[in-house]
């Protein structure tokens, strides 16, 4: 009789052992200020071959949009399902304000995506631009341990300072240690040095530490790398720049300045560094270039991307790791006059995402539903076999990892005043004076003639489809 418990318990063991090894880890890839930049997204002139390849074998969606045109709530609504209606007047200040609730003991706050996981059996860590502040701390110069931007979110939140000595200095940095200053701020720059020339080559170095120790865990792990580039200062290693010296490269459409109420603003974040009295909205040779030199920081980008895949592989982890790439927002390149984000233009919203199981069938094939940022939460639940919370906001893309031709849905995106809903047709942009803007991107003009004033019926019915996903507080600025 007993060598029949020893058998059983022996059977228990192994298939303890079994049913562990199949639990998927996580490992999400954040780019700053991408949009689809990207040759697999259709930017054939583009050197991004690494992402590329993570799209061949994964789901790209061409129509993912972002919940907000901003670093801070966009990344807020990205990591806690949610739209953060409560703290859209904040900014990039969001997920510090929701900290403020979580470390009330009167407030009760849903928890965010990689505390859900934490609190589900998996080692979460950060490495780099996850949060707003790369390495989630507060405090004059982004490193006071005491003042965490996603409390119970990290066992370990990393962010490599290098020579640049603090998260601050390093998230505008310039080569080998500058740090912007108003008298250093030079908006483009191509240095001859290695790939630690600039602070995502320390960062991409940490997270593959990472995964190192993480695969030799005793759990799954959540594991997000946060890439800085492209975002300002245009500045990366030669090499990358030198990629697009005889590269073609098209102007943007339609560059002129909108006409009427819009979220147009003055591209002020742009316009602070040094351009050496040069204004890309008038120097068509001088936007040429920076739009090379933004291209040289994606393929910058992606070069890291290839480095963190193949550690993956070389681990073995690949086999049981889910990928999710994604840039935080879009970025105008002179479009509608506009040389940065914070738009609810499509420029400023739609950024890549990518999303790749080893288990997934079908894959390569781009999918063109409408998406959004808020959908990653549950999907990840769902592909991880975790309980999907209740308190997401989001819809589970495994319809569309299945079968790249399912559809999708609405997306919607807030301002501090402002609130827009995409559909497959029409883009509705409502302000808080109580105007309005109405774009039909089945026309050639798209988003450069609003219709509002000839389509009533058309903006009342899409003010009611924001209602459904957000509720009456979409609208709890407007007049």
């Amino acid at each position: 009789m007993s060598k029949y418990v020893i058998a059983a318990f022996i059977f228990w063991v192994y298939g303890s052992a079994m049913s562990f090894a199949q639990d998927k880890n996580v490992l999400i890839i954040f780019i700053d200020d991408l949009r689809p930049e990207l040759n697999s997204f259709g930017a054939n002139y583009i050197h991004s071959p690494n992402i590329d390849s993570l799209n061949a074998r994964g789901r790209g969606f061409s129509r993912h949009y972002v919940n907000a045109p901003s670093c801070g709530p966009s990344r807020y609504a990205f990591l806690t399902g949610q739209y953060g209606l409560e703290y859209r007047g904040e900014s990039n200040q969001s997920l510090f304000k929701r900290a403020e609730g979580v470390n009330d003991e009167n407030v009760s706050i849903a928890p965010s995506m990689p505390e859900w996981f934490r609190n589900n059996g998996y080692t979460t860590v950060s490495v780099g631009k996850v949060s707003h502040h790369p390495g989630g701390r507060g405090g004059d110069n982004w490193d006071d341990s005491n003042i965490s931007e996603m409390p119970n979110a990290w066992d370990k939140h990393i962010m490599p300072v290098a020579e640049w000595e603090s998260p601050k200095g390093a998230m505008h940095g310039l080569a080998n240690g500058k740090v912007r200053t108003p008298d250093n701020r030079d908006i483009i720059e191509a240095v001859d040095g290695n790939d630690k020339s600039y602070p995502d080559g320390h960062i991409a170095e940490e997270g593959l530490r990472q995964i190192d120790a993480l695969v030799k865990g005793d759990k799954p792990f959540f594991l997000a790398i946060g890439l800085i580039k492209p975002h300002l200062p245009f500045g990366v290693p030669k090499k990358y720049f030198d990629l697009y010296e005889n590269v073609e490269i098209p102007p943007a459409l339609h560059p002129e300045k909108p006409k009427g109420k819009t979220t147009w603003h003055g591209s002020g974040e742009f316009m602070n560094y040094n351009r050496w009295g040069k204004d890309p909205r008038e120097d068509k040779d001088f936007a040429l270039k920076l739009k090379k030199y933004y291209a040289a920081c994606v393929s910058y980008a992606d070069k890291h991307v290839g480095d963190i895949i193949q550690k993956l592989k070389e681990t073995g982890a690949d086999k049981n790791t889910i990928v999710v790439l994604l840039g935080d927002h879009g970025w105008h390149l002179g479009e509608h006059s506009i040389w940065g984000k914070h738009s609810l233009f499509e420029e400023s919203l739609r950024s890549p995402l990518i999303i790749y199981d080893p288990t997934m069938q079908n894959r390569g094939e781009m999918s063109d539903a409408i998406v959004e940022s808020v959908d990653v939460f549950p999907t990840l639940c769902e592909l991880t076999d975790l309980p999907t919370p209740n308190f997401t906001k989001g819809t589970s893309l495994i319809p569309i990892l299945k079968d790249a031709k399912a559809s999708g849905h609405e997306a919607v995106a807030i301002k501090a005043h402002t609130t827009t809903i995409r559909t497959d047709q029409y883009r509705l942009v409502q302000h808080k004076s109580g105007e309005v803007e109405l774009y039909d991107h089945n026309t050639l003009e798209g988003e450069v003639l609003n219709i509002a004033e000839d389509h009533p019926e058309t903006v009342r019915r899409l003010k009611k489809l924001i209602i459904g996903k957000m509720g009456k507080k979409a609208f709890v600025f407007a007049d």
